[in-house]
């Protein structure tokens, strides 16, 4: 119990640079406090006391604004940063090394009892904040879920995911996958929906200029070098 409990503290000290101390950890992160209120309410629940672990885990979520209900699975060294406004629902389970960020819902789409209702995190997994992971599907290992991203379907191992619906953006290569990120997107990745609109952005402001040239009475001879995007 004390090994998993130093382990779990060690993994925060090395993913969030704001951590100063062992003591600090254990006292003033939400997200450690509302694992082991789980461990707990899920103890509860797997021995047949449902109404038990329910109400051990409404506390938690009153002591430290996460609610994980008792049925899902939580693996080891899972750190959940800041943590206000995590929702983990029934059927989840929460890989080996995740990290979760606040306002984070793994939820369900299914309202069918008895189902695979909730997400399945592999390991190394990081979701950033904001962002809503729904319906019994898996995201691979050492996926990452940008911030504010609505994912709907399943994510291959290794894949950076953005944007409403959530959609695949590719990194520049595996060595700087393999780093941690905070909040899941790195500034190596680039968004192909936003250099296009950085493009189009772009385009508008030298046709403004060539209209305001025009109306000057310059002449378009100056004009001929502009790009056209098609």
């Amino acid at each position: 119990m004390f090994n998993k409990l130093r382990s779990d503290i060690g993994c925060i000290l090395d993913r969030d640079p704001a951590a100063r101390s062992w003591w600090e950890v254990l006292t003033c992160y939400p997200g450690l406090h509302a694992i082991y209120i789980h461990k707990l309410a899920r103890w509860f629940w797997l021995r047949g006391l449902r109404w038990l672990g329910r109400f051990t885990s409404h506390i938690g979520r009153w002591l430290t604004g996460i609610e994980i209900h008792p049925g899902a699975q939580i693996g080891s060294c899972v750190f959940i940063d800041h943590g206000q406004g995590v929702v983990i629902g029934e059927t989840a389970e929460v890989g080996d090394g995740c990290t979760i960020y606040q306002g984070v819902t793994l939820g369900g789409t299914s309202l069918y009892p008895g189902t695979k209702r909730h997400p399945t995190l592999g390991a190394g997994v990081i979701v950033a904040a904001g962002a809503k992971v729904l319906g019994g599907f898996t995201v691979g290992d050492g996926a990452r879920i940008g911030a504010n991203a609505v994912v709907l379907k399943e994510v291959p191992a290794g894949a950076t995911v953005v944007g409403v619906p959530g959609r695949i953006v590719k990194g520049e290569g595996a060595e700087r996958d393999a780093r941690f990120a905070a909040y899941g997107v790195g500034n190596e990745f680039e968004d192909p929906h936003a250099k296009a609109i950085q493009a189009l952005v772009a385009y508008t402001e030298e046709l403004e200029q060539r209209l305001r040239r025009l109306e000057a009475g310059e002449s378009p001879e100056k004009d001929k070098n502009i790009r056209i995007v098609k």
